[in-house]
């Protein structure tokens, strides 16, 4: 706890010096780009309430501590409620064909608008990526320090994986303004093509933490002229050890900036990181904070034996129809599956870890063209991986915590259309169960029997160990102590499976 509390007092400090450093030679930055649209104003409380209802129950605060709160934006149902002032946005959105903002746009949309910053939360393939990128073209193009006198760039998008960093590279090149250059700069990839394209100058850098941390130790990079940052999938992040780098980072970029964070859960890690970097921010989140899986997915859990899995997996690859999709998730040897699937004569690719970039890029390309309908992968396109055809997850081995499954999930049921997600739990993996049934529940999902009985056994066991550990720690003091007799022997095949 004091070790905390330090590391944290040091970042006060530091970013104190920083802010007077900075701020003294240069110029005030400007946040506030907002007109709120008469249709918009003649919203009553009562209506603006009702709206949020039924548009997936979105909730909006301000998080200040201290003072008065701000009064919060309403929502804005269209995109011409959003951006009737910037017609070359709106040019872009009818170009690609969008007809209503998402529930998490309509509102995060007038919040970053308005200069806050923000905590956007939102189950997977719900649109943050367009809630953030759209305002941030526009913060950019209102600063007062012209594009070619910024020496370095304007927005930076920091995120977990060099899979997501290149999906989010996509999407703001898709909705290109003001001919603003971007570039993506990731571990894994080409270091020194990146460093030539950040050389020959750049307004929106995507980046993995690790690469650019490297890329701005060395001097090779200048984050001076980031006004507005966004820490995208903040959750797996921390789940990915990156805090760390991410601390360095920002202390190179001003303290005064704007600051959008999104993630998929909010667990302790994510409150913290917000509370350290944000300032005042906003929340917004659509349906729960408790984690929840996509309600456009259909979830079926089957409790089956280690040796029986393939059989399983290759059963419902033969059930398959012509135009179903699957992404099989494993743990580690996704390459090993795929490889017995080529055997059988199927046409499959794999991503993981230990590919060149290369050849994951080819795999996704593939998959994404449906060149090949069968994506064998860890968790590495659990977040990221934007595929809209997706009709099945299968879950060939279960994550290894909660919200990896709910992400894994998120990879089919998106943009409007409803998907299915298998997932095989053995009873190696019951200390899952009592966490699964939840997510379940909330969804609206059968929960199996089986499952649920895998949970009460394990949780009795969990106290059984706890109450041994108790009375360990009272016989150490007066004798011989029993504690060590089950010896860590956890697994469910000896708890009554």
């Amino acid at each position: 706890m004091l070790h905390l509390f330090a590391r944290h007092y040091l970042l006060l400090v530091d970013c104190v010096y920083q802010f007077i450093l900075f701020t003294s030679d240069l110029p005030p930055l400007k946040k506030n780009f907002y007109t709120e649209a008469e249709s918009v104003s003649m919203l009553t409380a009562e209506e603006v309430s009702q709206w949020r209802k039924e548009n997936h129950n979105i909730f909006v605060d301000d998080l200040k501590e201290e003072g008065e709160k701000q009064p919060v934006p309403k929502p804005c149902r269209t995109f011409l409620e959003a951006f009737e002032l910037y017609p070359e946005i709106m040019e872009n959105i009818e170009r690609v064909g969008f007809v209503t903002p998402t529930p998490i746009q309509s509102q995060a949309w007038p919040v970053l608008l308005s200069g806050e910053d923000l905590i956007a939360i939102a189950q997977t393939g719900t649109g943050k990526t367009l809630a953030y990128l759209l305002p941030g073209f526009i913060h950019m193009d209102g600063q007062s320090v012209a594009k070619a006198e910024r020496h370095g760039p304007g927005m930076l998008v920091l995120t977990p994986t060099r899979e997501l960093a290149l999906q989010i590279e996509t999407e703001c090149n898709k909705y290109s303004y003001k001919s603003y250059k971007s570039v993506c700069i990731y571990g894994g990839g080409d270091r020194r093509g990146q460093i030539n394209l950040v050389k020959e100058g750049v307004d929106i850098v995507i980046a993995t933490p690790g690469r650019l941390n490297d890329l701005q130790m060395n001097e090779l990079i200048s984050l001076r002229s980031v006004t507005y940052l966004v820490l995208d999938e903040a959750d797996r992040m921390l789940d990915m050890g990156f805090e760390p780098q991410i601390m360095k980072i920002l202390l190179d970029i001003r303290p005064d900036r704007q600051t959008v964070m999104t993630s998929a859960t909010w667990p302790t890690g994510v409150r913290r990181l917000a509370k350290s970097y944000l300032k005042n921010p906003m929340m917004v989140y659509v349906g729960t904070l408790d984690l929840a899986a996509v309600n456009t997915v259909q979830q079926t859990v089957l409790i089956v034996q280690e040796e029986e899995k393939k059989s399983y997996v290759f059963d419902f690859i033969k059930n398959m129809l012509p135009q179903d999709k699957v992404l099989i998730f494993v743990g580690k040897k996704a390459a090993d599956l795929s490889s017995d699937m080529c055997l059988r004569g199927l046409s499959v690719r794999s991503l993981h870890g230990d590919h060149e970039q290369c050849d994951r890029e080819e795999s996704l390309k593939d998959f994404k063209e449906s060149r090949v309908r069968i994506l064998v992968a860890t968790d590495l396109a659990s977040r990221g991986l934007d595929v809209h055809d997706i009709t099945h997850v299968f879950n060939f081995d279960f994550p290894r915590n909660i919200e990896e499954y709910v992400h894994r999930v998120g990879r089919t049921g998106r943009a409007g259309r409803s998907g299915s997600a298998i997932t095989l739990i053995t009873r190696e993996d019951w200390r899952k169960a009592p966490e699964l049934i939840p997510i379940l529940e909330r969804g609206g999902q059968d929960v199996p029997v089986d499952l649920v009985l895998m949970a009460e056994r394990y949780e009795k066991h969990k106290r059984q160990k706890e109450r041994e550990k108790e009375m360990s720690g009272r016989g150490s003091r007066g004798g011989k102590r029993d504690g060590g007799r089950t010896g860590g022997r956890d697994r469910g095949q000896n708890w009554g499976f």
